[in-house]
């Protein structure tokens, strides 16, 4: 039947919780599992054709390593598109897309996850209580058992050592206060927020960090980004899946609970904002905004025709109702 979102990789960690979320909102999906069903950069084009879907959400990573052609291939047959991209190249640049996205009047949304999607609610949500927003600390700390595929893993591996906006990719390693989960590790990160939150809302610095639960693989991971840091020819991506069957070794000696922390300061003034998500339920985090902006597009709600980073486009209210019933919790200091 045509009309559905089709969720590509819609059988994986984030595409799975997706499809769950449409369906409670009784919005009709297809999961495309992956190779299994499909072969996305080769068999994508006959495949829309076919289904005729009205909206494509791609939670199908890494995106440090992936072209724009699924979003073509959308942006030609008319269908809107939106990923869960959380590379800074490939968010920032869907706006090559742009004039194309608005000929076909379609919406093209890239980064709708934690970051920019959540990140940037949170920042629209107390923006009025700043004349101008100087700065902003903002983390994620997973659960170690947190369910975790080859692609997230890959994803973090391409920039571990590596320069950008003047760090240095999991270094400057530190402990954070999370309420009820007590201190995590924390690093530098290289995502897209780096370069939209200081356009969009002018905020002088922006630090983002993220970090492994336990300390003995968050530190492991510290020491190689100093081989990286030294020049040493390591091609870390190449090996996510064994870092990734190494680090489910030690899921018995983590938790289950993981947060997420946006600090902002400004003109003598401070906000700080938790996310706290208990008992497995931290990966709905990052899916919250695809299903919002899905249901929009569905209902023909609120989404301009273009290509665009996933800023502002879902509000804070709407991402905790969506996360209502589930055992997550904000906090705000």
């Amino acid at each position: 039947m045509p009309g559905e979102v089709l969720v590509l990789g819609g059988t994986g960690n984030f595409g799975r919780r997706i499809v769950e979320g449409l369906k409670r909102h009784d919005v009709p999906v297809i999961a495309a599992g992956g190779r299994k069903d499909f072969d996305v950069h080769r068999e994508l084009g006959a495949r829309l054709d076919a289904l005729k879907p009205r909206v494509v959400v791609n939670t199908c990573g890494p995106f440090q390593t992936s072209g724009y052609d699924v979003a073509q291939a959308c942006i030609a047959r008319r269908i809107h598109y939106i990923d869960l991209a959380d590379a800074r190249g490939f968010v920032t640049g869907i706006t090559a897309l742009d004039a194309a996205a608005k000929a076909s009047g379609v919406s093209v949304v890239s980064g709708a996850s934690s970051v920019p999607g959540l990140s940037s609610a949170v920042i629209e949500h107390f923006r009025h209580a700043f004349d101008e927003i100087d700065e902003i600390d903002f983390g994620i700390s997973p659960a170690q058992q947190t369910p975790r595929g080859p692609a997230t893993v890959a994803a973090v591996m391409t920039y571990v050592g590596k320069e950008f906006h003047g760090v240095r990719g999991w270094q400057d390693v530190h402990r954070r206060a999370y309420p009820r989960l007590g201190k995590r590790w924390m690093a530098n990160c290289d995502i897209a927020d780096l370069d939209l939150l200081p356009a969009r809302y002018g905020i002088k610095r922006v630090r983002f960090f993220a970090g492994s639960e336990l300390g003995v693989l968050h530190l492991s991971l510290w020491g190689l980004s100093w081989l990286v840091r030294l020049g040493l020819p390591l091609d870390l991506p190449r090996h996510a899946a064994l870092m990734l069957r190494i680090s489910n070794l030690f899921d018995g000696f983590g938790s289950a609970n993981g947060g997420m922390h946006v600090i902002l300061r400004g003109g003598g003034r401070e906000r700080r904002w938790y996310l706290i998500a208990r008992n497995g339920h931290g990966p709905l985090v990052p899916c919250v905004p695809a299903i919002v902006l899905a249901r929009k597009l569905m209902a023909n709600e609120g989404l301009p025709p273009g290509a665009y980073p996933c800023v502002g486009l879902a509000s804070l209210e709407e991402y905790m109702r969506e996360l209502s019933g589930f055992d997550i919790e904000q906090i705000i200091a």
